[in-house]
């Protein structure tokens, strides 16, 4: 959650932002390609620990059929969601002609999905979702071009890109849903790994972490299948390493997802300790993720007004990343105080939010 801010505090104050791509090795530095990089980290591990707190909610108690129709109408929910209202967020207007399906937007979606995937053995939920995410770069090769009327699903399904559902209606589809769906799937699995004693836990995770993460040195170093944009030799070795990581997240390839999940598995394994003065502050963001990812954008854009509007007036009262002024932006160490700002000032919210759903059942809780 930490993390995800920083990189939307980049979006609003970055002196590159719609420059050019922070990974773009041609223009990007050592530093800025690492800001954006750790933030890789997110989408995979929100949508793969989705997975597993659906599985926990069914071992305290859920039943199956309780479980399908939370993730039903939870997933619909963030369908909703994200293109309705988090769009807004971004922009500040009511342009209901364009707008888009981020990584909320795909969490709905594999909520659906996994509200009938755990009906089935949860070995072929394992398996579907693996499947998934270790063989659909071998779909690469289709556009949608190539699918006449199915096109604009597998525009959906697989390829970022702008479709066209209605007559001047454009949604620009950001977060595919392969393999995405597949990773919430492989999360539920993972669930189960969490029944057994701590050790035990901690032992599997960490050799299941460092597996994933080794296949993808292995895999990555051969260069061949598992990403759509290989590797190369660069001006210096510095460059070449960050060649090495500049994996494909649109849709996320086989490699960006081993890069990913491999250290946060290990992590978990790690992190599994009794939490410090830091730690115990941070858990505030855990347990209110979504009432934390509604609030963040728009309070980030709102920080961003004040000095724009000083330095270029009144044209800029709506600044966002897709229509900056060409000189517009902040270095990075400012993009990492303004982070550092607003991570401290909605720790407070979050907390008392926290408290609020401690206290309290109402259902409509368990939606925020």
């Amino acid at each position: 959650m930490v993390l995800m801010a920083l990189d939307h505090v980049r979006d609003f104050f970055s002196d590159t932002v719609f420059k050019f791509d922070p990974t773009d090795l041609t223009q990007t530095t050592p530093a800025l390609f690492f800001t954006r990089w750790v933030t890789h980290f997110c989408a995979p591990v929100f949508v793969f620990l989705a997975g597993t707190g659906a599985y926990l909610s069914a071992s305290r108690g859920k039943t199956k059929g309780e479980l399908s129709r939370f993730l039903i109408t939870r997933g619909v929910f963030l369908i909703l969601l994200d293109p309705i209202v988090i769009r807004h967020s971004w922009f500040w207007d009511f342009n209901w002609r364009f707008t888009f399906g981020q990584v909320i937007w795909a969490i709905g979606w594999s909520m659906v999905v996994l509200a009938g995937l755990i009906h089935l053995p949860r070995w072929f939920g394992a398996a579907f979702g693996v499947a998934m995410i270790a063989g659909h770069n071998l779909l690469d090769g289709i556009k949608p071009e190539q699918l006449g009327a199915w096109g604009m699903l597998w525009q959906v399904l697989h390829v970022q890109g702008f479709t066209e559902p209605l007559a001047g209606f454009q949604f620009l589809v950001i977060y595919p849903l392969i393999p995405w769906i597949g990773v919430m799937a492989a999360g539920y699995a993972f669930g189960g790994m969490l029944h057994d004693d701590s050790a035990k836990r901690r032992r599997r995770m960490f050799v299941l972490g460092l597996g994933l993460t080794a296949a993808f040195i292995v895999l990555r170093a051969v260069n061949g299948y598992g990403d759509a944009r290989p590797w190369s030799q660069q001006k210096d070795g510095v460059f070449t390493f960050l060649s090495f990581l500049n994996c494909e997240k649109y849709p996320p390839s086989l490699d960006f997802l081993l890069m990913t999940l491999g250290p946060a598995i290990t992590a978990l394994g790690l992190l599994e300790r009794p939490l410090g003065v830091v730690g115990r502050r941070l858990v505030v963001f855990g347990r209110v993720p979504m009432f934390y990812y509604l609030i963040h954008v728009p309070f980030v854009h709102l920080l961003a007004v004040p000095p724009a509007l000083a330095r270029y007036g009144s044209g800029v009262w709506n600044i966002s990343p897709v229509n900056p002024p060409a000189d517009y932006g902040y270095s990075l160490p400012v993009v990492y105080v303004v982070w550092a700002g607003v991570v401290v000032t909605l720790y407070f919210p979050c907390r008392w939010y926290a408290g609020v759903k401690q206290r309290r059942r109402d259902w409509w809780l368990s939606y925020l």
